[in-house]
C-alpha cells in the first residue's frame, strides 16, 4: 500500500488547499530521501565488510604463515628483472610469476627483517626455481645473484687493445660478452654470448633493427669497416644485459639505453646552430674524450673547430692509435705516414666514425666550446693537463715544457 495516497484528501474527501498540498509534497520528498540514504548506507557497509575481510585475509596469510612456500634453495636457473621503482611486493610478484617462490607472501614475510632488501637496484638477477621465501631473499641480496651489469667508461672502444703495461684492456664488446654470462657461477656456461657473436651482430644486423635513430643511421652506415659502425654510440654509464638474450638483443638493449642518455644530453637538437650534424658532434666529442682530461674538454673542442674552419688537418694521435692494437702516447712516424680515413695527419676533416665512447660532458663541450684562437695543444703536466697555443712557436715552447715536466 502506498502511504502517500492519503495525503491528498481530508476525512470528508475534500481537496486540500494549496498550502496543505505544499506541505504534503515536502513530506513525501523527505520520506523518499530517507529511503535512498538508508539504501546507500547499506551498500557502503557491505563494501567495507568485503574490503575489510580481504585485507584481514591477506594479513592473516602473512601473520599466521598460512601461505604456500617451497622448501630448500631451489634448482636450475631463472633470470628475473627488477624494474626501476619496484617495491618488495612488486619483486615478490615477479618471483612468484617465474616460479622462483611459491607465493608473493613467502618472499615478503622472509624479507621483513632483512635491511638489504631495500637496497636492491634495478637490473637482472640470477635466481633458482622453487626456492623457499627465505632462500630467495638471501639469494637476491647477495653479490652472486647480480647478473648482466656492465659499466662503460669514457674513452672506451668497441675492440680490445693492449695498454701501456702490456695488459689487454677489454673493449665494449668484451664487457658485454662477459655480462651475458650472468652471475659469476655461470661464467663459461653455454648460455654466454661471446664477443665474436657480438662483433658479427654489430657488423651485420641492420642498424635500424638495433635501434640506431635516423639522425645517426645514414652516416653510421658509411663506416669504411662494418665492425666500426657502432663505435661511439654507446655512451659511458651502467647498462644491464639480460644473460639469456641473443647478440642482437643485447646490442639493441644497450643502444636503446645509450640513445636515452644522448637524448638527455640534448641530442640531436643540441647540434642545431653548430654547423655540424648530430653524428658529427658525436665524432668531435669522441676526439675530445680521447685527447683530454675533463677540465680541458672545452679548449680541445675549440682547437678542433678552429682547425676545421681553416681546413687545417687535425693531426690527432688519438686517431692514429684508434687502429693500433698497442696504442702509445707518442705515435711513430711510420704509423702517421700510413694512408687511411682515420689518419688525421694525412686526411683533412673528421674521421669517418667516432673513435671512442664520449661522455655527456664531452658532447656538451663539442656543442658549445669556449671562444679562443688556439690551434695547438699538448699534454704538458703529468696529470694530463694540456697547454694550449695559438702559434707553432708557442706550441714548440709548450712541448719543451712538457718534456721538462716529464709529461711524456
Amino acid at each position: 500500500m502506498n502511504d502517500d495516497l492519503g495525503l491528498f484528501a481530508d476525512d470528508a474527501g475534500q481537496e486540500p488547499d494549496p498550502r496543505e498540498r505544499e506541505d504534503v509534497e515536502r513530506e513525501r520528498f523527505r520520506r523518499r530521501r530517507r529511503r535512498r540514504l538508508v539504501t546507500a548506507l547499506a551498500g557502503v557497509s557491505v563494501l567495507l565488510v568485503v574490503a575489510g575481510g580481504a585485507v584481514y585475509g591477506v594479513l592473516q596469510l602473512v601473520t599466521l604463515g598460512s601461505y604456500p612456500d617451497y622448501e630448500g634453495s631451489g634448482t636450475g636457473r631463472v633470470v628475473v628483472e627488477v624494474q626501476q621503482g619496484d617495491t618488495t611486493s612488486a619483486i615478490a610478484r615477479t618471483l612468484a610469476e617465474e616460479d622462483v617462490v611459491a607465493s608473493p607472501a613467502a618472499f615478503v614475510k622472509a624479507a621483513e627483517d632483512n635491511e638489504k632488501i631495500t637496497a636492491i637496484q634495478p637490473g637482472f638477477y640470477s635466481m633458482r626455481e622453487r626456492m623457499s621465501g627465505a632462500a630467495a631473499v638471501r639469494r637476491i641480496v647477495s653479490d652472486e645473484a647480480r647478473a648482466g651489469r656492465v659499466e662503460i667508461r669514457g674513452g672506451m672502444r668497441f675492440a680490445d687493445h693492449v695498454g701501456p703495461d702490456g695488459e689487454v684492456v677489454p673493449g665494449v664488446l668484451s664487457l658485454l660478452a662477459r655480462a651475458s654470462c650472468g652471475a659469476g657461477e655461470n661464467e663459461g656456461s653455454g648460455d654466454c654470448v661471446d664477443k665474436e657473436e657480438l662483433a658479427g651482430a654489430a657488423a651485420e644486423t641492420p642498424l635500424g633493427e638495433l635501434g640506431v635513430p635516423d639522425w645517426a643511421l645514414t652516416e653510421a652506415k658509411r663506416a669504411p669497416d662494418p665492425q666500426r659502425r657502432l663505435e661511439g654510440l654507446v655512451l659511458p654509464g651502467i647498462y644491464h644485459v639480460k644473460p639469456t638474450a641473443s647478440a642482437p638483443e643485447i646490442l639493441r638493449s644497450v643502444l636503446n639505453s645509450s640513445f636515452e642518455k644522448m637524448r638527455a644530453a640534448g641530442l640531436p637538437d643540441i647540434a642545431e646552430g653548430t654547423g655540424h650534424s648530430p653524428y658529427e658532434l658525436v665524432k668531435i666529442a669522441s676526439l675530445v674524450q680521447s685527447e683530454a682530461i675533463r677540465k680541458d674538454f672545452g679548449r680541445v673542442a675549440r682547437v678542433i673547430e678552429n682547425r676545421l674552419d681553416i681546413d687545417m688537418r687535425l693531426q690527432l694521435d688519438s686517431t692514429i692509435n684508434y687502429l693500433l692494437e698497442e696504442p702509445s702516447l707518442l705515435t711513430e712516424d711510420e704509423h702517421r705516414a700510413k694512408e687511411g680515413p682515420y689518419n688525421t695527419y694525412r686526411v683533412t676533416g673528421l674521421p669517418p666514425t667516432p673513435i671512442s665512447a664520449p661522455s655527456t660532458e664531452a658532447i656538451e663541450a663539442a656543442a658549445d666550446p669556449p671562444e679562443g684562437d688556439w690551434k695547438y695543444f699538448v699534454k704538458c703536466q703529468k696529470d694530463g693537463t694540456s697547454c694550449f697555443s695559438e702559434t707553432i712557436e708557442g706550441h714548440e715552447r709548450a712541448k719543451d715544457k712538457a718534456e721538462r715536466n716529464g709529461a711524456y
